[in-house]
């Protein structure tokens, strides 16, 4: 019985008045949304360059505040303003925010952690949850990534606590990079593997100060061989596996040594 009169004293009598208050409210945000999104989106069509995109930038911002305002002017209605019932509308609505806002706050926390611990650092070659780039970015909330394709992605600093974070380089410009091979049974290996080593030491991309490794494995269908060198630069990367493997393709095939057949049931190695 107490509980159904505090909330009889939390909520004002909704007469006909209030709800056509609320109408109002309501019609005047929703027009005004549709008419700034509407007038921002075709200012924005009409410039070019970075005005263009700062424009378009707006429309999020300009419904948030909107929103806001009309909430503003709701709540009154609705709510009875004393002292008592604003300070438990204002505990609820920090209760809400501080559930919507734990994961910001929990990848605030591990930024901190990160900017200890390192896991990556700008220049850093990172694998996160299947997202392969470049940090170009160590932020308070978030990492940058560029990823091969140039796409730029947002990652949060909160995957450091239960996702594996793959870095290729950690810090340094010595990054491995693998070139596969793979190879019909019927052929020379002792030759196979001179020549591939010569293709990486022929590279021009080669780092000739770390080791190169040409790796070997037996599969049901074949030998599959595997070129592990290092480039100068980890951005030279693709074009250093793109090298190898062209190169070694067209050593190979000097060779006469034949490709596999089939890559049915290949392994991982």
């Amino acid at each position: 019985m107490d509980n159904a009169d505090d909330y009889s004293r939390l909520f004002n009598k909704l007469d006909t008045a209030a709800l056509v208050e609320l109408a109002l409210v309501a019609a005047g945000a929703i027009l005004l949304i549709v008419v700034s999104q509407k007038g921002l989106n075709w200012a924005a069509n009409r410039l070019h360059g970075q005005h263009h995109f700062r424009v378009f930038a707006l429309v999020p911002l300009v419904r948030l505040a909107i929103l806001i305002v009309a909430i503003s002017m709701a709540v009154p209605i609705v709510i009875d303003p004393s002292l008592q019932n604003m300070i438990a509308l204002l505990g609820a609505v920090g209760l809400a925010i501080g559930f919507a806002l734990k994961d910001y706050v929990s990848s605030l926390i591990a930024g901190v952690v990160a900017a200890v611990e390192m896991p990556y650092r700008p220049g850093d070659w990172v694998e996160i949850e299947g997202v392969y780039g470049e940090v170009t970015h160590v932020g308070m909330r978030t990492i940058e990534v560029v990823t091969p394709d140039d796409n730029l992605v947002s990652i949060p600093h909160l995957k450091i606590w239960n996702t594996p974070i793959s870095n290729a380089n950690n810090g340094g410009d010595s990054l491995q990079c693998v070139a596969d091979f793979y190879l019909h049974p019927d052929h020379d290996a002792a030759r196979v593997e001179e020549a591939l080593r010569d293709v990486a030491l022929t590279s021009p991309y080669l780092k000739f100060d770390r080791p190169i490794a040409v790796v070997a494995k037996e599969h049901p269908w074949g030998t599959q061989y595997k070129i592990r060198a290092y480039p100068v630069d980890p951005r030279q990367q693709f074009r250093f596996v793109t090298d190898l493997t062209l190169r070694g393709r067209a050593e190979l095939g000097r060779l006469g040594a034949r490709p596999a057949q089939t890559l049915a049931g290949m392994e991982g190695g």
